[in-house]
């Protein structure tokens, strides 16, 4: 027996009588509400048959978020009790294979998708274009173009999801990743000010020294953190990642001339001296409770390590400070990062009202609100704050955030492996000792994929 979703039938006898003594047939305006009634323009409610809709969502497995989704979806089923929400969870690395493939199977209706900044740029020549546009090109992604629920975000934010003048995600969150978490105790203990410039970060990690204390940590087993953690070295120095990127591309710029080789000399004095001995072997899941445990003074790394500190140590004192990269204190005042996630609905959802009123639930200020509060990510909506310890850190730089390199940068075709900018090449972990010879070899390995392209 199919199940029909009924609503209460009101009839207004008032406004029936005033609409007769108006004179004249009318043609009532039909309003749908949240439980599926439908109510005329003449003030009568009418039984709408609702049948039940299941909306498919799909989201990347995040403890914090997924806590936050599950107590929204609670709620949306409550707003609107015809619909159950299927929600799905995948791991991050599976976010875009899984997305491909329900969406190309018509299988779902909303999805969280991150990074919708690097699309190919006219200047880039045979470049396989970023997933996400593959699928706007496919015509597998919703124009959410002119949804009022879009006015409760950044003008910065909407623009970076759309594509070809169309919006078609909504980046709900940013996370910062050029960052050195610091140990306020020991600095005061060692008389340590937060570094501004290069040199001081290095009379620091020099003091540190001395006393035997390590001056920074990461996650070296799992590769990624260490060129993450030097992610503020890069952005000192080319502060207009945008220009690096398409200077890299026409040749103005060359991973081996003066400023990049400048880059490369200090990776390699990050890499060797700065990180303590045995970081190759600890995991980036490990490493927050090993600055943590107070036993080094800094940990460079993106602001979602905050949460894990504190869950280590909730009464340790730290800070969070830009990596000094240049000798510049001006180049080194700038936040870099990501649009960490955003949402996304199907084009072809059999379910779009549904869905839109999903993104418009989700989107809704208090609601917003209580998201950022969980998960703390950076804000992207107007007057919504982040309202805990790392967003007070971060506070002073808030309007110098800037998206980063590995965000916008697409290798052209036949690129070598080592032609990015990363101190992760650098001994000990892995093979390169020359900065000199690595700049080379980078420069020579995109040359290579320039040289396929014709450009």
């Amino acid at each position: 027996m199919k199940k029909i979703y009924f609503a209460l039938v009101l009839v207004l006898a008032l406004s029936m009588v005033l609409a007769a003594c108006a004179g004249g047939a009318q043609t009532p305006q039909t309003v749908s509400d949240t439980t599926g009634q439908e109510t005329t323009g003449g003030g009568e409610t009418v039984v709408e048959e609702k049948e039940p809709v299941t909306l498919s969502v799909l989201i990347h497995q995040h403890p914090p978020l997924v806590e936050y989704m599950e107590a929204f979806n609670a709620k949306f089923e409550e707003a609107y009790p015809y619909v159950t929400v299927d929600m799905s969870v995948v791991n991050a690395n599976d976010l875009a294979t899984v997305t491909q493939t329900r969406l190309t199977a018509n299988d779902i209706d909303v999805i969280d998708m991150a990074g919708f900044a690097n699309a190919s740029q006219p200047y880039m020549v045979d470049v396989v274009p970023p997933n996400w546009q593959t699928l706007i090109e496919a015509g597998l992604l919703m124009d959410l173009t002119g949804q009022p629920f879009l006015d409760s975000y950044q003008q910065a934010a909407i623009d970076t999801g759309s594509f070809d003048g169309k919006v078609y995600q909504i980046p709900v969150g940013t996370t910062i990743y050029s960052g050195v978490f610091y140990n306020k105790a020991l600095f005061a203990e060692y008389g340590v000010e937060v570094p501004t410039t290069w040199d001081e970060l290095v009379t620091a990690c020099d003091t540190f020294a001395a006393a035997d204390i390590p001056c920074m940590t990461s996650g070296g087993a799992d590769g990624w953190p260490i060129f993450v953690g030097a992610y503020g070295l890069i952005g000192s120095i080319f502060p207009d990642q945008y220009a690096l990127v398409e200077g890299l591309w026409d040749g103005t710029i060359k991973w081996n001339d003066a400023k990049a080789l400048e880059m490369w000399s200090k990776m390699q004095v990050y890499a060797r001296d700065f990180l303590e001995t045995g970081a190759s072997g600890l995991s980036h899941d490990g490493a927050p409770g090993r600055f943590a445990s107070g036993a080094v003074a800094m940990l460079p790394m993106g602001t979602w390590n905050a949460a894990m500190i504190q869950a280590v140590d909730p009464e340790m004192d730290w800070g969070y400070f830009p990596f000094p990269g240049s000798d510049n204190p001006e180049d080194n005042q700038y936040w870099f990062g990501k649009y960490d996630m955003g949402w996304a609905a199907a084009a072809n959802s059999e379910n779009s009202e549904e869905a839109l009123a999903y993104l418009a639930m989700l989107s809704d200020p208090e609601n917003y609100q209580e998201f950022i509060d969980t998960v703390e990510f950076i804000p992207t909506q107007v007057g919504v704050t982040l309202d805990s310890r790392i967003g007070e850190e971060i506070a002073k730089y808030a309007d110098n955030f800037r998206i980063g390199y590995e965000q916008i940068w697409i290798a052209p075709t036949g690129t070598g492996q080592w032609a990015n900018p990363w101190a992760s090449y650098f001994q000990p972990f892995n093979e390169w000792d020359d900065p000199q010879a690595l700049a080379d070899q980078a420069q020579a390995d995109l040359q290579a994929g320039l040289d396929a392209v014709g450009k």
